[in-house]
């Protein structure tokens, strides 16, 4: 199989708004083919809206950790409260399909973490001092055997690309729907890309091995913002609106 351009998007934890202006900016520049790789629903803004936009185009997705608990229906988090009191079963049994992981291309394999884990990050590492750069020996620990010369993964909402050796990389498209967060696992610590703009990114193979763009799209992260506040998430709302935690 020939994949010469695509566009990847992760994250977008149910960011209506974002999702449609990255869509529309893929759209403009003229890229058919989109991947997903996960973490599409939960969310305190609006979940149902972004299943249906999913569903509509039939965008190709993986299940994100936070996909996976609302197949389990877990509703141990405000979040998974809010979100699951909203999606129709039509939702769920569209997320309970998509895999962890796809393989692309022999050359070419998309996780939403690790390929072998869906919570843990791939290019950071989280320590006691916080989230930093995985080492190149640590990031060749958890990709061993991966042959691949590109790998995708989302999860930690930062958009990175890492050079694993010669010819081969890592890249994360960063965060539709969410620029900033905190979590308490393995040990407290933030993420935070420094502004709201929606990212994905934009891979095209050359001659020369794969190209990579980061895109950062101006939304109505304002609405979205007021959103999250409306909906009881003080911390989402401002973080919606700074990319900053």
């Amino acid at each position: 199989m020939l994949l010469d351009r695509f566009a990847l998007i992760a994250d977008v934890h149910g960011n209506i708004w974002a999702l449609d202006a990255v869509l529309a900016d893929i759209e403009r520049r003229g890229i058919r083919t989109i991947y997903d790789l996960g973490d599409s629903l939960c969310s305190p803004l609006e979940p149902v809206e972004t299943a249906d936009r999913f569903i509509e185009l039939g965008i190709p997705s993986l299940l994100g950790n936070e996909d996976r608990i609302l197949i389990e229906r877990n509703a141990s988090t405000p979040n998974t409260r809010f979100t699951l009191q909203r999606l129709e079963p039509r939702h769920i049994d569209w997320l309970a399909v998509q895999p962890m992981t796809r393989q692309i291309t022999d050359d070419i394999l998309l996780c939403h973490g690790t390929p072998d884990s869906d919570t843990q990050y791939l290019v950071e590492e989280v320590t006691r001092t916080g989230a930093q750069l995985r080492s190149i020996p640590g990031l060749r620990l958890l990709l061993l055997g991966r042959s691949e010369s590109l790998i995708a993964c989302g999860h930690s909402h930062v958009p990175r690309l890492i050079w694993r050796d010669t010819g081969r990389m890592v890249v994360n498209p960063g965060s539709v729907g969410l620029q900033a967060f905190t979590d308490l696992a393995p040990w407290p610590h933030g993420m935070e890309s420094g502004s709201p703009h929606a990212r994905y990114a934009i891979v095209t193979a050359t001659k020369n091995g794969w190209v990579v763009d980061h895109i950062a799209v101006p939304y109505d992260h304002v609405t979205a913002s007021a959103c999250a506040a409306d909906n009881g998430r003080g911390d989402w709302a401002a973080r919606l609106l700074t990319g900053r935690i």
